[in-house]
């Protein structure tokens, strides 16, 4: 398996300002999806930057601070019903769009994590496990991250049986108890398979 590590070269092949974009929240039961958009300036990166998924949550509470005191950040949101309303993908697609028009800065170029194409204002390049090769978009991964989790950590207090704060809305054992016991939530997608499931049983 190939290891990456990330690096200002993907920007560095770019002319004008580059922003990374990536999502966080795509695979959970509950929740929104949320994108963000970072413009770094290359002569004052912050520290730590690596893919989200690597970085525990408290050091990456500090990572996201220091991404907001020297970058550019926008972020956007999908509700759970506009998930619900439109499919997930698009509704990522949406959520990164919105990032992107939240920037205080218009990028000449978006660099974005993954390989499904979103309509987004400015030119864009897809990269594939981008949060793993580039700064920017392991800034982006990192501030999406960050937002979603707290959203969750707030949620969790409305509703504290599901143990947001901790799984996040993904499918863990504490959640799947909570959804037999207490059933579904108005913040649970019901699009999703597990929610349907049990919104509307087979007879």
């Amino acid at each position: 398996m190939t290891k990456f590590t990330p690096s200002f070269d993907i920007e560095n092949s770019h002319n004008g300002i580059v922003a990374g974009i990536d999502e966080a929240g795509r695979g959970p039961w509950a929740g929104p999806v949320v994108a963000a958009a970072v413009i770094l300036d290359p002569a004052n990166l912050p520290n730590g930057l690596n893919d989200s998924k690597t970085i525990a949550e408290k050091k990456r509470d500090i990572i996201a601070a220091e991404i907001r005191a020297k970058a550019i950040v926008g972020v956007g949101i999908a509700s759970v019903d506009e998930i619900d309303e439109i499919n997930i993908l698009q509704a990522t697609f949406l959520a990164m769009a919105r990032a992107e028009k939240e920037l205080s800065t218009q990028p000449d170029i978006c660099i974005v994590d993954g390989s499904a194409k979103p309509k987004l204002r400015a030119p864009f390049e897809m990269v594939v496990k981008g949060d793993a090769k580039s700064f920017s978009i392991a800034a982006a991964s990192i501030i999406a991250k960050t937002v979603r989790d707290q959203m969750m950590r707030d949620l969790a207090k409305i509703h504290p049986e599901y143990a947001w704060e901790k799984n996040k809305g993904y499918g863990a054992p504490a959640h799947r108890a909570a959804l037999d016991a207490h059933g579904v939530t108005p913040h649970h997608r019901k699009s999703y398979a597990p929610i349907h499931n049990i919104l509307y049983p087979d007879p």
